[in-house]
Order: structure tokens, then sequence, then C-alpha cells
């Protein structure tokens, strides 16, 4: 089995480290890349056959695809802000 992890670093190259700490830290995070991958996989899949229904799973997939990569990017962005913290009197 690949590595989702490794795989989602690969599709955001300029956000690497971000995905590794964040991997290293939330289980969730781990199960989404490896979804991420499946999802990817199993397109790949369907782009190879010539099954009647090729169509429309290609689509559902890439559309399962286009989500998952918005959450990915809103964890990343999340996990990217630094909180501020108030002044200490």
């Amino acid at each position: 089995m690949k590595n989702g992890v490794g795989f989602v670093r690969g599709c955001f190259k300029e956000r690497a480290k971000v995905v590794e700490e964040l991997a290293a830290r939330n289980e969730g995070f781990r199960d989404l890349c490896d979804d991420f991958l499946t999802a990817h996989d199993e397109k790949l899949q369907w782009e190879g056959s010539s099954a009647p229904e090729r169509g429309e799973r290609i689509a559902e997939y890439q559309e399962l695809i286009d989500g998952m990569r918005i959450e990915i990017e809103q964890a990343l962005d999340r996990a990217a802000i630094v909180p501020l913290r108030p002044p200490r009197r």
C-alpha cells in the first residue's frame, strides 16, 4: 500500500513541511491523506476501464478528490496559523 502522506506531500510540494508536521500529530489528517490517495488511484483505474459506467465513476471520483483537496488545503491553512498570545503584564 502506498503512503497517503507522501502522495499529499507531492501534490502540495510548496507546503510539504506543513503536511509532514500535521501528519505527525494528527491521525485524522493521515486518514484524509490515505483517502485522497485511494480516490486518486480509483479514478485512475476507472480511466483505464471500458465499462459503461466509466464516465459516471470518473466524475464521482473527481468530485470526491476536489472536495478532499479543499479539506486538505483548509487543514494546512489552520496548521500554518500561529496563534498570537496576549502580551504579558
